[in-house]
């Protein structure tokens, strides 16, 4: 896994992360998913494996363990 940043040259630390993740328009939270997270910029990486999973997971009609409400707004260009 990467332990420095390409672009930021901030550090990755191996950690548990909440990722929101959208499978067509459903979008599901899953938490504790395991990652490298970058302390400068916050970009998170994840092994294939772990990607793969959260895919099953965001697929499936699994109890969710909590529900959010999400309010979702519409941006209007600058004039």
């Amino acid at each position: 896994m990467l332990t420095e940043r390409y672009f930021c040259k901030g550090k990755v630390v191996q950690t548990k992360t909440k990722v929101d993740f959208r499978w067509g328009r459903k979008l599901k939270v899953i938490e504790n998913v395991p990652a490298g997270v970058c302390q400068q910029c916050g970009e998170k990486y994840f092994a294939s494996a772990v990607y793969k999973a959260m895919e099953k997971l965001a697929a499936s009609r699994a109890k969710p363990a909590a529900r959010v409400t999400v309010d979702v707004v519409r941006f209007k260009e600058a004039v």
